[in-house]
């Protein structure tokens, strides 16, 4: 992300003291919610959504990364999507797999992939594609994965209005890919 942002992530120095004890956990970690701390009431609002969506969805780390990575192409957000080449390359993900999620891969993965292109193209799944997902990941993963997008997608429109710059030590693999 070379653009240059148009709210800059608050520094240490000017976070509010409204939300002061989110600023040593999740809150301070990120220039994504080093954006959203220019809107207090949005942070603390989001705080609980975040804890559900990230660290407790019954989808699991891996199929969390496929849907996040997925929408993050899908939007064009070079942030979500550097972030989570990242963090899917500390679950196991091979550069392969990652690289397919672009296209359309086979298997599960392919699975969730037409799903998160169906709710951002139809705003909803088929019924056989939900049938299909509470089949194979279970309904609350269902649930899950619908709400992982919707999260995302809002991430997504935060960080591209923003231009919210990459944080120190993720590389910018999303640019030199051609999309």
């Amino acid at each position: 992300m070379t653009d240059k942002p148009i709210l800059p992530p608050l520094q240490d120095s000017d976070w509010p003291p409204e939300i002061a004890d989110l600023k040593d956990g999740f809150a301070g970690a990120l220039n994504v919610y080093r954006t959203m701390a220019h809107h207090p009431d949005l942070l603390r609002a989001w705080a609980p959504l975040r804890q559900h969506v990230v660290k407790d969805t019954a989808l699991g780390p891996e199929r969390s990364e496929v849907v996040i990575l997925r929408v993050a192409f899908r939007f064009g957000s070079g942030y979500e999507w550097n972030h989570h080449v990242d963090r899917a390359t500390r679950l196991g993900f091979s550069a392969e797999r990652i690289a397919a999620l672009r296209a359309m891969p086979e298997g599960e993965d392919g699975l969730i992939v037409r799903a998160v292109d169906m709710l951002i193209d139809q705003r909803r799944l088929a019924p056989e594609t939900e049938a299909a997902l509470a089949e194979a990941l279970g309904r609350p993963a269902v649930f899950d994965l619908i709400a992982t997008v919707g999260f995302y997608a809002v991430l997504g429109y935060i960080l591209m209005t923003y231009r919210t710059p990459l944080d120190a030590g993720i590389a910018d693999v999303f640019s030199g890919t051609g999309s």
